[in-house]
């Protein structure tokens, strides 16, 4: 198990710009993405994005809570709103983890345990300064407001209201479950990219209701939209016949003001964790076999 490298930096970085680019390639009802615009924002802000977070979420030993800070900080500053909130969470553990050496999962669940007072200072900072639509005010544990509770425990009064929360308190289980479960199953049939992203969406955006549209508009549309995209697209044969069907579904949400965000965070998370994964098992050079050749 030890056999599998810890990864540089750089490798980390480049595998979550390409995750990022990736995602952003596929048609994804409901999302922004090459094929058609939406929710006033563009491909060219969620390009920029990538490349501004990637450099703080990969940072050489960060901690987590200053990998997500960094990263939102850095696209806050260049795109001047929230475009990768959600992203980043998902994506800093993954990063610091792959700093580890072994398999990806059990380093993950290590990194997880092993947050602390400055990570969550980390995070509610980040979360502050991101703004998210639909954020709101909680009970407890409120991000405008209070100070920081450790992640775990903010995580866990979150879970059963946001995806994204929930994977902290279950060691990431909807990328282990749904999402990689998913990209295989695409590759096998055949698929390339993009449509094996697509897949990986269609499997979250018809596997559970999304967060961000149920932060924004409530559980019953968020199922609605769940629903209804299962009724339509799952069991869609994905390819070049599949694409009438994904852009009028894609405009009927955009239309409606619907954005599944966190079904897109999520697509990206497994797209990241697949690239870890892949690195670490071709033994990849670690940080200080990198350092050796320069």
């Amino acid at each position: 198990m030890e056999s599998e490298p810890a990864l540089a930096p750089e490798a980390i970085a480049e595998a979550y710009r390409a995750a990022c680019r990736a995602e952003l390639a596929a048609i994804k009802p409901g999302n922004v993405h090459v094929h058609a615009a939406g929710h006033r924002m563009s491909v060219a802000d969620f390009e920029a994005s990538a490349a501004l977070s990637a450099p703080p979420l990969a940072a050489a030993g960060a901690r987590v809570g200053a990998r997500i800070e960094g990263a939102v900080a850095a696209t806050r500053a260049g795109v001047g709103q929230n475009t990768n909130l959600g992203i980043v969470l998902l994506c800093a553990p993954l990063a610091a983890a792959a700093e580890r050496p072994g398999p990806l999962r059990p380093a993950l669940a290590a990194v997880l345990a092993d947050l602390d007072g400055t990570d969550a200072a980390g995070l509610y900072a980040a979360i502050r300064l991101a703004n998210p639509g639909g954020l709101g005010r909680a009970g407890r544990h409120d991000v405008t407001t209070d100070a920081a509770p450790s992640v775990l425990t903010a995580m866990g009064e979150a879970a059963s209201r946001d995806r994204i929360a929930r994977a902290y308190v279950t060691g990431f289980e909807d990328l282990f479950a749904t999402g990689l479960p998913a990209l295989a199953a695409a590759r096998r049939a055949g698929l390339t990219e993009p449509w094996t992203t697509t897949a990986v969406h269609l499997a979250f955006l018809t596997g559970f209701p999304d967060s961000h549209v149920a932060r924004k508009f409530g559980p019953d549309t968020a199922e609605r939209v769940r629903a209804e995209a299962e009724a339509s697209l799952r069991g869609l044969v994905l390819g070049e016949g599949a694409r009438a069907a994904l852009l009028a579904h894609d405009a009927a949400l955009k239309a409606a003001g619907l954005n599944p965000g966190t079904s897109a965070d999520l697509t990206v998370a497994t797209l990241f964790l697949d690239a870890l994964g892949h690195l670490k098992a071709a033994g990849a050079p670690s940080s200080r076999q990198a350092a050796n050749k320069s």
